[in-house]
């Protein structure tokens, strides 16, 4: 049966099909089994729907009859209003080889299947995805998540900080915090209008989201600021993580309200080669980041990145 959520109610399942006989099969195998259905049409609707439901999950057809249901899977994952965590299940009738399956996941697809679909293996995975998406609920109502990215808040990174720091300690292993800047083109001199801000946080909250390693912290801390907490990561691969990261911002650009614009990512940070010979914790490493991407922006040099330097008395 379905994982249900804190209150106790079933999870609900928007279908997006124009296709009857494909979406009632699809239903037929949900409800028995503990799921709500609400039904889109097309792709404008499951957008409509999906923002004004917020449903636990969502199963695309790729062939809508108005767009395709990549570009409805794109358009979900790039609003500020939609779950950033709501697993996204695309189907097809047609072709369903490796390159389609690639751009779904490149448009942000939890899964890619073809037809016909096996009943009893789609139950399994939609029963992980609801309970990933569960439990990442519960840390958003516990405040450790920002609701606009899914990624963690600061009192989320704070956490993590500790916890990441305390198996850092045992292990005598590296730690690296790292705290980035994605600026409009105009830089940090040309503040951003507020939906181009949310715009801005929306693109590259979800660039971090499916570029960052499993084992990093990644969270946000105001608009167009991250922050991640990198274990077993030195100087040298914080350089490289932030090359990696910059390449990947730039190559993207952002359709905002006087046209579209590029983005360009700059970094502070702070690393201690053996965490358990630090004086400082991980949340002052952290905020070390913080204060050298703050210096960075603040001198006007067009460097990508600058290491914490403590100041001299």
């Amino acid at each position: 049966m379905a994982n249900r959520d804190r209150t106790g109610r079933p999870p609900l399942v928007l279908i997006a099909n124009d296709q009857e006989w494909s979406a009632r099969s699809l239903e037929s195998i949900l409800a028995p089994n503990g799921y709500s259905v609400i039904r889109a049409f097309t792709g404008e609707q499951a957008l409509e729907r999906a923002r004004t439901a917020q449903p636990d999950l969502i199963i695309l057809d790729a062939q809508m009859p108005d767009m395709h249901g990549f570009d409805v899977c794109r358009a979900l994952r790039a609003d500020p209003h939609f779950g950033a965590t709501t697993p996204v299940v695309i189907t097809t009738s047609g072709p369903s080889g490796r390159t389609q399956r690639l751009e779904a996941y490149r448009a942000g697809a939890w899964e890619f299947l073809g037809q016909p679909l096996d009943g009893e293996a789609l139950l399994l995975k939609l029963r992980t995805f609801i309970q990933s998406k569960v439990e990442v609920d519960a840390l958003r109502d516990e405040s450790l998540l920002d609701q606009a990215t899914g990624l963690y808040n600061m009192r989320g990174l704070a956490r993590r900080a500790r916890e990441i720091g305390s198996e850092a300690y045992r292990r005598h292993d590296a730690l690296a915090c790292v705290v980035f800047a994605a600026e409009a083109e105009g830089g940090a001199a040309a503040p951003l209008a507020d939906d181009d801000a949310e715009r801005v946080t929306a693109q590259v909250g979800l660039m971090f989201r499916q570029s960052g390693r499993a084992s990093d912290a990644i969270g946000r801390l105001a608009d167009g600021e991250f922050a991640i907490i990198a274990p077993a990561t030195a100087a040298d691969g914080v350089e490289r993580l932030v090359e990696r990261f910059g390449r990947t911002v730039e190559a993207m650009p952002v359709p905002l309200e006087d046209g579209e614009r590029r983005l360009r990512l700059r970094a502070g940070y702070c690393a201690v080669p053996d965490f358990a010979q630090a004086s400082v914790d991980a949340v002052e490493i952290l905020l070390r980041a913080t204060t050298a991407l703050r210096d960075l922006r603040s001198t006007g040099e067009h460097a990508r990145v600058r290491a914490f330097t403590p100041a001299l008395n």
